[in-house]
């Protein structure tokens, strides 16, 4: 594991990360999802793909990653830009879980892989919409302190600037920026994957116009179960992008 200080916004942001396979010539950049590490996703991927250079980075407030300001999604993509820049490392593949497949469609890399990506909002069921207005009711009564019994599970354990990156983070609406995306995409997803569902993977692949889906056994994390199909999957999405 290896640590790198980034100058941000007048902060300083110290950002863990991990090298595998130091001397090949093909950059694979990994990032986790919300509340995740890097440790999981090497953990799946890294015995495979001995052709790329893997990057496994922990984003900022997640792993071994600090974060004392509030940040966006799109200042996450620009954290990642500086720390590659040290590492020079090219955009040629770009992993992305969840959350993490949000920042990784910023970067605009030459082949985007999308795990169980987030990014498509979908309509908030009655039960969700009467607890946020029941929440908002006690708030402005001065009874903010039952915030924990109101947030997701994803929040609860958040110091405040990254309760508030969370706030600012898991209500975006990414079709504009699946649409912008004009290179080769792989969507790999869970059929039973209620996080992101898999009508999530079907609108984004419909937005994406040289993207394949292939879905697999399994939820969320599907790939910790099917990460050496889904590494045989990127390598051919990549050979793909040789032959023109």
């Amino acid at each position: 594991m290896a640590m790198k200080s980034i100058q941000y916004n007048q902060h300083t942001l110290d950002i863990s990360y991990e090298i595998i396979n130091h001397d090949a010539k093909v950059d694979m950049i990994v990032l986790h999802g919300w509340g995740s590490n890097k440790g999981l996703m090497s953990k799946s991927f890294s015995p495979f793909m001995k052709g790329f250079r893997h990057i496994y980075i922990d984003l900022p407030g997640f792993g071994g990653s600090t974060c004392n300001l509030t940040l966006t999604t799109k200042d996450y993509a620009r954290i990642v830009e500086l720390l590659m820049i040290h590492l020079n490392a090219s955009k040629d593949v770009i992993v992305g879980h969840s959350f993490g497949g949000k920042v990784a469609t910023l970067l605009h890399p030459s082949v985007l892989v999308l795990l169980s990506s987030a990014g498509i909002v979908w309509p908030k069921s009655f039960k969700v919409k009467s607890k946020i207005m029941l929440f908002k009711l006690m708030k402005n009564l001065g009874l903010s302190s039952f915030r924990k019994h109101f947030v997701a599970d994803d929040a609860k354990t958040l110091n405040e600037p990254m309760y508030e990156t969370f706030k600012n983070v898991v209500n975006e609406d990414f079709t504009y920026e699946f649409e912008q995306y004009d290179a080769k995409a792989l969507l790999c997803w869970g059929k039973e994957d209620i996080d992101t569902p898999i009508k999530s993977a079907e609108k984004i692949n419909s937005l994406i116009k040289d993207s394949q889906l292939e879905v697999y056994v399994g939820d969320h994390y599907f790939f910790m179960k099917h990460a050496k199909d889904v590494s045989s999957k990127i390598e051919n999405t990549f050979l793909k992008t040789l032959e023109h």
